[in-house]
């Protein structure tokens, strides 16, 4: 890493990240070729790296995988959870080999420039890693050009000119359109299970940029499932008379996605709308509910976090992904909590004592991940009757 203004772009390097404060990270670039500007976090799960780029949680975001060996076993249509990456790019310590798995289908070179996505290997991922736990998550520039020619000051300057997360809006941009869910989990030669079936019961899922395998989960669980974009109106939910509603993931700001979608959620909590929120849902539940988010120093990203069950006295090991959390000493009266963070105690999950809502800030799915936290998905489902 180098600080002066500007380094001469080292022979052979193809790639480069461009930090705020005008620090200059070089490497191979790979995938598309083009720069995008965002903030730079690290994720610590060591699979499931094409379901970490293709999750909607992480638009705006650049991703630093702390496991060396990424893009080994190469990419398929089926271990994606949107129909194209959400991340802006991603950094990673060994270049990118031919790819070693009977499932594969495409490169990770070939799909990250298909999909227009950005990478940098050969960089000191664990110098990052420890730049980001000790100094916060940094807003930057990733930029690829195979002739290795960089404006760094130009790409300093877009570094330090965009505005960051907080108080920014992503739902919007990533949510997806009223429809009904068709699709279970996933087995192997079998792919999707289809969940069929109108006499389940009915949930609507609000989508602030949800995984698919969220949904797949709920089908799993038992229920049938509509989802609606992130603009649904209490009328729109209502109209389609579920039995619950199940508030999702998304990346961005929970009190800028809050202005429109908290009022939404309050109007269901007084209608005693059995609800289940994860990740930002969980966020915004709790704003429904009177209390404070705070935007995290680094945030928590990974398949290997975990979370005490306060109650049942016992550890999940969780797949997370989020920059923002609920501040747990802003709780009214009427809302526990019911999981923190082994790694700093931040809150985790949360349950009204006078209604059947409750949120978890980390993801019951996984994928990647544990499979710890799936009872989640039957707890809610099999309150709905």
């Amino acid at each position: 890493m180098a600080t002066a203004k500007y380094p001469i772009t080292p022979k052979g390097a193809t790639g480069v990240l461009v930090l705020a404060d005008g620090t200059c990270v070089f490497g191979r670039g790979f995938g598309a070729v083009g720069d995008a500007v965002g903030e730079v976090c690290f994720n610590t799960a060591i699979t499931g790296y094409q379901e970490i780029m293709t999750d909607p949680s992480y638009a705006g975001q650049i991703i630093t995988f702390t496991f060396p060996h990424i893009g080994n076993v190469g990419t398929n249509p089926e271990d994606v959870e949107r129909e194209a990456p959400h991340a802006l790019g991603c950094i990673v310590r060994e270049d990118v080999t031919e790819p070693s798995n009977f499932r594969n289908v495409q490169g990770f070179d070939a799909w990250m420039a298909q999909t227009g996505r950005i990478g940098i290997s050969g960089v000191d991922t664990r110098a990052l890693t420890r730049r980001i736990r000790m100094q916060g998550a940094p807003n930057a520039v990733i930029a690829h050009d195979p002739a290795g020619k960089f404006d760094l000051a130009a790409l300093h300057d877009k570094a330090k000119s965009w505005p960051g997360l907080e108080g920014m809006d992503l739902a919007l941009t990533v949510t997806g359109q009223h429809r009904a869910w068709e699709g279970g989990a996933w087995t192997l030669g079998q792919g999707y299970a289809q969940g069929e079936g109108s006499e389940k019961p009915h949930v609507v899922a609000i989508d602030y940029g949800a995984k698919d395998n969220i949904f797949r989960s709920l089908v799993k669980a038992g229920a049938r499932v509509t989802v609606l974009p992130a603009t649904a109106s209490y009328d729109d939910i209502m109209a389609l008379n579920p039995a619950g509603v199940f508030l999702s993931n998304g990346p961005g700001d929970p009190a800028a996605t809050g202005e429109y979608a908290v009022p939404v959620i309050r109007k269901l909590l007084d209608a005693n709308m059995p609800i289940f929120g994860i990740c930002l849902g969980h966020q915004m539940l709790a704003l429904a509910a009177g209390a404070k988010t705070i935007k995290m120093h680094q945030g928590h990203r990974g398949a290997n976090h975990p979370v005490k069950h306060l109650e049942k006295n016992v550890v999940e090991i969780t797949s997370m992904n989020h920059g923002f959390a609920v501040d747990a000493a802003s709780l009214p009266n009427n809302v526990k909590e019911t999981h923190v963070s082994l790694f700093d105690g931040s809150n985790c999950g949360i349950a009204f004592t006078d209604k059947n809502a409750f949120g978890v800030q980390y993801h019951p799915e996984a994928s990647p991940g544990p499979q710890d936290s799936f009872y989640l998905f039957e707890k809610f489902v099999g309150g709905l009757g």
